[in-house]
């Protein structure tokens, strides 16, 4: 099983998500002795009444009870420890697994033995047979594990029928359970195979998926969204805002004479002009849970929510400082010798409309007006208030 995984995760997907592979089946192994655990609880404690009312037969009934109470202790300590891995996103420690599996196979097939060998000595053992093929068929471990289990098993039952039956009896137990474990050893490793391998197409496909997924969302040059994510992003914006939230802000960015930039520098320190801002622009997300987006060539997209709409002016500050601090040079630029941006932004009530178009419109004549006064400023505008314009400090 290890060479298995070796040359299936760490030749296709990497060591790290190898280790995620073996948490997750160590995660799946909880559940499934919790599962295990439960049922057999169940079962053998509803059975247990049977012995009692038939034939009187306590000693049955009594074994019945202690292996319900036995897997009925496992499955809450099981089921403990799940709620702890899951509250504190804690690792699976191994020995625990193991541990806990080694003593629900040695409880399951204690009951196994009982009832084919010490409560029926003149039968054969055809219950013991039936677990030793479904104990271990719940988990993922190693074909290693499993067989020591097994051949345990295996050497407790015939070492017991040799003692309790006539041999003409345990010949065949014995033929029978060397050809059920055999058998039983071969499904549980097969078994294990097609999960591990599930498991890790799986993890390829959501690899894949992610993969895909962002370059469909994120601008290659700056790493910003680009603008099919913006237009996702401001329709749910317009629907899903909080109750706290009071305002809805849209702001477009230019950058001032990007065209005379890239004519007189060269389109390759465009693009790192360009990077660098998206670099600038990420943070914003971070520091004031502002969204950003590339949605045209020099073109930038903002969105954010305002409880306090005096606040607006702290983001475009921010957005002037981000620029301001690259002191990217621009000997061509009309407004500065470094490069620097226009700043468009309309505000709207929460609720108030879900047009993302119209608003987008609304904030792009903010920007226009922004260029026209000048370049190097914001303007701020809105349905419930005055236009006012911001220079940078």
């Amino acid at each position: 099983m290890k060479k298995m995984l070796y040359s299936l995760r760490y030749y296709t997907l990497g060591r790290e998500q190898y280790h995620e592979c073996l948490e997750k089946a160590r995660k799946n192994n909880l559940y499934g002795l919790r599962q295990g655990n439960v049922v057999a609880a169940v079962l053998a404690s509803a059975f247990a009444f049977f012995p009692i009312v038939i034939d009187g037969n306590y000693r049955k009934a009594a074994v019945y009870f202690i292996t319900a109470f036995v897997a009925l202790l496992l499955a809450v300590i099981t089921n403990r420890e799940i709620r702890l891995v899951n509250k504190y996103k804690k690792q699976i420690k191994k020995q625990y697994v193991y541990i806990s599996a080694t003593v629900y196979y040695i409880n399951i097939m204690s009951f196994g033995m009982f009832l084919g060998v010490w409560a029926n000595p003149g039968s054969f053992a055809v219950t013991f047979m039936i677990l030793l093929v479904c104990a271990l068929s719940l988990f993922v471990f190693s074909p290693i594990f499993n067989l020591c289990l097994t051949l345990c098993a295996m050497a407790a039952f015939i070492t017991a029928v040799v003692i309790v039956k006539t041999p003409e009896i345990y010949i065949t137990d014995i033929s029978n359970v060397l050809f059920t474990g055999a058998i039983g050893s071969f499904i549980c490793w097969r078994i294990t195979m097609l999960r591990l391998v599930l498991m890790l197409n799986a993890y390829k496909l959501e690899d894949e998926r992610n993969k895909y997924l962002d370059e469909s969302t994120i601008d290659e040059l700056t790493r910003l969204r680009n603008r099919r994510d913006f237009m996702q992003t401001f329709n749910r914006y317009l629907s899903s805002y909080r109750s706290s939230d009071d305002w809805l802000c849209v702001a477009m960015a230019d950058i001032d004479f990007f065209k005379n930039y890239n004519d007189f520098y060269g389109h390759p320190k465009g693009d790192d002009c360009l990077r660098a801002i998206g670099v600038a622009f990420n943070r914003l997300k971070d520091t004031m849970g502002v969204y950003c987006a590339r949605v045209g060539g020099e073109e930038f997209a903002f969105l954010w929510f305002e409880k306090d709409i005096s606040h607006v002016d702290a983001v475009v500050s921010r957005i002037n400082k981000l620029i301001k601090a690259l002191k990217i040079p621009h000997e061509k630029s009309g407004v500065s010798g470094y490069v620097t941006m226009s700043v468009g932004v309309y505000i709207e009530k929460c609720g108030a409309s879900d047009d993302a178009k119209a608003l987008y419109d609304l904030a792009d004549k903010s920007l226009y007006s922004a260029k026209k006064n000048g370049r190097n400023c914001a303007i701020i505008s809105g349905r419930d208030i005055a236009q006012y314009q911001i220079k940078p400090a």
